[in-house]
């Protein structure tokens, strides 16, 4: 069970894994030993996160979803599968963590009379300081 919060929880038997060798250095290791962990997890289809979750997730990283519906994230960052894995899980964790709470709506405010105040006197002030730039008179 991957735990997200106290709302949101995702039973392991909705992802799957698969394996591949990683690529970069790693001498013979990275030519033998298939470690890098690639999850899916179709979420379309998966009961367990709401829609509104689903559609801020979707929006959040559209390059790690399909258009299928299927998230899909890769970890090659350990020599060994069951770090990779792990590792998998916990960006799809922290994925649905930033889209399991929803924005605060914007309120919006109004400037204060001060700040209005300056921006006006450091309109005036530019103002100025350009109009005696113009050309001089010989009078």
């Amino acid at each position: 069970m991957l735990i997200v919060n106290e709302r949101l929880r995702i039973p392991l038997r909705e992802i799957h894994f698969q394996f591949a060798r990683s690529s970069g250095p790693g001498g013979q290791n990275v030519n033998k030993v298939s470690s890098k962990a690639v999850l899916r997890w179709n979420m379309a289809a998966s009961p367990s996160a709401p829609e509104d979750v689903k559609a801020r997730l979707r929006a959040l990283h559209p390059r790690r979803v399909t258009r299928e519906g299927h998230v899909v994230i890769a970890s090659s960052r350990f020599r060994d599968q069951g770090r990779n894995v792990a590792d998998c899980l916990e960006k799809l964790r922290a994925a649905l963590a930033a889209a399991a709470d929803p924005p605060r709506p914007r309120r919006p405010t109004r400037p204060t009379r001060g700040s209005q105040e300056k921006r006006l006197h450091d309109k005036r002030a530019r103002s100025d300081r350009k109009r005696s730039r113009g050309k001089v008179n010989p009078d």
